[in-house]
């Protein structure tokens, strides 16, 4: 079997090593990633330069553009054959919820869904600093669940599998949870400064996040010890409303 791995986090992140060791017994791995971090860029490709791909080793590339560009050279001119899955990660800090819209991580696994590949995103849904001591700790478990997870002969078509890992050592997660979206808010998110010639910047990020959602979100899987596993996929359109939009529309 034949993986793609990336991230957004970048070519040397601790994520993409631990992701390494627990995907190595289960196929062949090629890795290509961007050479910096790309946190946030969601799923945009690079359009306005050349990208350069610099090969580090067998199967192993590292690229100056998004998670997004990552992918679709690998797909489309870096490998010999299309992998059979795609998994990016693992992430330091949790996709969840909204994040899912930001996040280059998902991204890069929403690119390989795009081009008719199964991929899975992986995060570890606890603080940057704890990531480094507890992911190690993880590799066990991920092993098993990745192994489950491109081993279903039903595994979802046209759908991506969001992984958040849980903030606390491996031996002390209780299970797996599939579930939903949670929702988020973040407060105090945009801090204003100034830069060294008085003239006022505004920098987006920090704060406080509040979580809410019913029982079955990903937040509180991920809260109370277990791994979430979130289905998603590219058809953004509200169905619902769709079906019943009977008020506001009508034939020209």
């Amino acid at each position: 079997m034949r993986i793609l791995l990336s991230n957004d986090d970048g070519i040397l992140a601790k994520g993409l090593g631990v992701l390494e060791q627990a995907c190595l017994p289960l196929g062949e791995l090629s890795v290509v990633a961007p050479d910096r971090e790309q946190s946030a860029t969601s799923h945009s490709l690079t359009l306005h330069h050349p990208l350069r791909p610099v090969q580090l080793g067998a199967r192993r590339w590292q690229v100056d553009g998004t998670p997004t560009d990552c992918v679709m050279l690998a797909c489309e001119a870096l490998l010999d054959a299309r992998p059979d899955y795609v998994i990016s990660g693992i992430n330091h800090g949790p996709n969840m919820g909204e994040d899912v819209l930001y996040s280059g991580t998902v991204a890069a696994a929403m690119e390989g869904l795009a081009l008719g590949i199964p991929s899975i995103a992986v995060s570890f849904a606890g603080s940057v600093l704890r990531a480094d001591a507890l992911l190690e700790t993880q590799v066990d478990v991920l092993r098993d669940l990745l192994k489950h997870l491109m081993s279903l002969t039903s595994f979802p078509r046209e759908t991506l599998l969001n992984v958040n890992l849980p903030n606390v050592a491996g031996d002390q997660i209780k299970g797996v949870r599939l579930t939903r979206l949670g929702r988020r808010v973040f407060s105090d998110s945009i801090t204003k400064m100034k830069d060294p010639w008085g003239r006022e910047i505004l920098w987006i990020g920090g704060g406080s996040v509040a979580w809410s959602g019913p029982e079955d979100s990903d937040f509180r899987a991920v809260h109370d010890g277990f791994i979430s596993v979130t289905p998603l996929h590219l058809d953004l359109t509200h169905r619902d409303v769709l079906d019943t939009a009977t008020d506001w529309w009508r034939p020209l």
